[in-house]
Formats: structure tokens, C-alpha cells, sequence
């Protein structure tokens, strides 16, 4: 079930698509209209890009290197779950002092086991921060088992998520939302 009010948005993105761009330039609206994000965004696109692909936390503007490098002969990287649970416990502790939106950059292997950020989402949803989170296409069906198919389903670009974001913060914000349940806070 799909509501557009729902306060947890999975931002939908095949490989040619960059949602990182996406929600950098969202969060960079956001603060500029006086909206408190926290969360991380990944800077950089593949592990061949290290040491440039790392995260940033929003809050801060902190940028984090997650992964660790294997070598010059491997094909890849892989993602330090310390360094990543580190840096969970700043966003929590970021949550805690007052947020507007929680936008965590990928619901990656670790998120899909239950593992990684997964405490987050349910930390800032529990709280009634709104939550957006990248999740590729080939992962969505994981997404919505993850999300018990509570979740709002955004295209890769500013324009869903600009309106996924104005009906979300038009019912917190205004009279009608303090009574206002949507669909998903009534199945929480």
C-alpha cells in the first residue's frame, strides 16, 4: 500500500541514475529553507573511485571515508560496518537534538539483513521524522518486505521528491496535521 503522505520514501534509482545528486541538492534546498536534515549522502559512485567514495554527514558536513580499500590489484572495496555504525551513532545522537528529515544515502546488503542503518529509520520514524532513503531498482523488492510495503515509491528526480516532501511537511506543519493520521501512522 502506497500513501503519499506516508513518512518513509524509498527514492527509486537504476544504475544510470545518480541519486545522490538528487537528494545532495534536496538536503541543500532544504537547509536553505531552514529544515534541519540529518542523515548521510554518498560522495562518488563505485569502490574503483576510492578514495573519493566516501559519505557525508549532513548535519555536520563531516565527510567519512566507509570503505576500506583492498588493494591495487582488487576489483573492488568494502564497507568498514564500524566506521558505518560510527557514524550511525552521530546521526542518532543528531536526531536526538531536533531533526526535520532523516535521508539515509542506500538501502545497501547490510540494510537488507536487518543490519547497517536499518536502527535509524525506525529511531526517526518512531519520532515522526519523515525518512527518504536511495535504494536501487534491484533491490526495491527487499525494500518493501524491509518497509512491510509501507512506503512511498519516488522516481530519481527533485520533482517526486519535492512533492513527496511538501505533502509530508504540509500535514506536520499545519493545523490539520496535529489530528491528521495518514495511512501509514494508522498500520505503524
Amino acid at each position: 500500500m502506497f500513501d503519499s503522505q506516508c513518512d518513509l520514501a524509498a527514492v527509486v534509482y537504476e544504475p544510470d541514475q545518480d541519486p545522490d545528486a538528487v537528494l545532495r541538492d534536496f538536503a541543500s534546498e532544504l537547509r536553505a529553507r531552514g529544515f534541519r536534515a540529518v542523515g548521510l549522502l554518498q560522495l562518488g559512485h563505485r569502490c574503483l573511485d576510492a578514495p573519493e567514495l566516501s559519505v557525508a554527514l549532513l548535519h555536520s558536513g563531516e565527510t567519512l571515508q566507509l570503505f576500506q580499500n583492498l588493494g591495487a590489484w582488487a576489483s573492488g572495496c568494502r564497507l568498514d560496518v564500524g566506521k558505518l555504525l560510527n557514524a550511525g551513532a552521530q546521526i542518532e545522537d543528531a536526531i536526538d537534538h531536533g531533526a526535520d528529515l532523516l535521508i539515509v544515502n542506500r538501502f545497501g546488503r547490510q540494510e537488507r539483513e536487518g543490519k547497517g542503518l536499518t536502527f535509524l529509520v525506525e529511531r526517526a520514524l518512531s519520532a515522526d521524522i519523515p525518512v527518504v532513503i536511495a535504494v536501487p531498482s534491484h533491490r526495491f523488492a527487499d525494500w518493501i518486505r524491509f518497509a512491510d510495503g509501507m512506503s512511498v515509491k519516488l522516481h530519481c528526480n527533485r520533482e517526486s521528491l519535492d512533492a513527496w516532501w511538501n505533502a509530508v511537511s504540509s500535514v506536520k506543519a499545519g493545523p490539520i496535521g496535529r489530528d491528521h493520521q495518514t495511512v501509514c501512522e494508522v498500520l505503524k
